[in-house]
């Protein structure tokens, strides 16, 4: 049998737990790394007495960076494999850490921040691929909700770092740390990671594909059909067979990340303007963090039982209605923190369905190709986020004009989806086979 049918219709093995596992932790670094120059930001800003601009850009350094390294990291990956990419990315990753800690001015502050985002966005795409990979078809939504939801863990404990440690070490403490977990990731790469089967399957590796068949538990004669080994690129996801799935997936990507972004940058001080107290601009943040967590759990639980695509859909439509809905309940602060965690909730769900249907949306030597370009262009799009808000509310719009805004971002990403299909499926594949855990 062909090895991804192999794994799609063979029960999940403790072994390919413990990869989903390791890829929750990578995918936490992510969200550690991204917001530890937040955390950070007053000393940072004390430091090296930078202006609100300077600021502001450095804030979204990583991010540009992450961008960066989508686009034009992790398409090696295709080429090289996705294991080994992942372990390049993270040294880059490790470097952008040791060297931002160790930064003597803002220009190297901020080309090290960048250089830190490259290194993630490699690590980010490569370890979707995998996941869904090394996943079966049942629990594959549930494999890519688990790793997904590691952002928000590993975003809550920089903060945790931020707080224990910045008082007594620095800020350059934040970041130290941040290196630490990096090697941790690095030896769990190297030692217990193993490459994709479908990848040396493409390659006409069939005795290491049997190999690692054996090590992940899946029972039964792999096969494969070899194909010539192509150079995957951005003109083929253009190109007229995968023309309108790119359009959908990029548009869907980028618009559910603006929203998320809009919110989790603007939120407390959004507040603030409705009339509320500081104390509670933080408080609704914070709602809207906690439902982050469990949001793509929540998704990742349902896929097992409803079809991802269908799923994402109804998740993009009620993230248009929460968003609308917090904000109008402003003046009813129970009623707005319960929206606030579905804002959360239905936001981060949406981003673990898109990081589900990606992957699987085009051929497997095409992958890492059209999921890196994907996240690359949401990520460069979500960067804006922030600084658009912004001018757009020295414009003269009200925050109930600007939730609306990312309300209609979600709505039209949700429509956007509709007709989206894993790669060479039928009607039948769309839903979850009923395969044992």
């Amino acid at each position: 049998m062909d090895i991804r049918e192999l794994i799609n219709h063979s029960p999940m093995s403790a072994r390919q737990w413990s990869i989903v596992a390791i890829a929750l932790f990578l995918n936490a670094l992510d969200g550690y790394d991204i917001v530890a120059m937040a955390f950070g930001s007053s000393a940072v800003t004390e430091a090296f007495e930078l202006s609100g601009v300077q600021l502001g850009w450095l804030l979204a350094s990583a991010l540009i960076g992450i961008g960066l390294g989508s686009v034009f990291l992790a398409p090696y990956a295709d080429r090289f494999g996705r294991t080994k990419l992942i372990t390049i990315a993270l040294v880059i990753d490790l470097c952008g850490l040791i060297l931002t800690a160790l930064a003597p001015n803002f220009a190297l502050l901020l080309l090290f921040r960048i250089l830190t985002g490259i290194g993630i966005g490699g690590v980010l795409v490569c370890v979707t691929v995998l996941v869904s990979e090394f996943s079966n078809l049942r629990f594959r939504g549930l494999a890519m909700a688990l790793y997904t939801g590691g952002y928000g863990f590993g975003a809550m404990f920089c903060g945790f770092v931020a707080a224990r440690l910045g008082p007594v070490y620095g800020w350059q403490a934040i970041f130290w740390a941040g290196a630490a977990l990096t090697v941790v990731g690095l030896g769990l790469t190297i030692f217990f990671v193993p490459e994709s089967a479908e990848f040396l399957a493409s390659r006409g590796r069939m005795d290491e594909v049997s190999a690692i068949a054996k090590r992940i538990g899946v029972q039964g004669s792999a096969s494969f059909s070899p194909r010539p080994v192509e150079k995957a690129t951005w003109k083929e996801l253009v190109s007229p067979a995968f023309l309108r799935t790119s359009i959908q997936l990029w548009l869907a990507f980028s618009l559910i990340m603006f929203a998320y972004y809009f919110t989790s940058q603007w939120t407390p001080k959004l507040l603030q303007e409705e009339g509320l107290t500081a104390q509670q601009g933080i408080l609704g943040g914070i709602m809207l963090s906690f439902g982050g967590t469990i949001g793509a759990l929540v998704y990742g639980v349902l896929t097992t039982r409803i079809d991802a695509r269908r799923l994402l859909i109804l998740f993009g439509l009620g993230s248009a209605g929460v968003l609308v809905g917090f904000i109008v309940s402003s003046s009813m602060p129970a009623v707005m923190f319960i929206l606030g965690i579905g804002v959360g909730l239905m936001l981060n769900a949406c981003i673990a369905g898109l990081y589900t249907v990606t992957p699987v949306a085009y051929p497997s030597a095409l992958r890492t190709t059209g999921t890196g370009a994907a996240i690359g262009i949401a990520r460069m799009g979500s960067t804006l986020a922030p600084i658009l808000a912004g001018y757009l509310l020295d414009a003269g719009w009200t925050p109930l004009g600007l939730y609306t805004l990312a309300g209609a971002a979600a709505l039209i990403a949700a429509v956007s989806l509709i007709g989206l299909r894993a790669h060479g499926a039928t009607l039948e594949e769309t839903a979850p086979a009923p395969v044992a855990a």
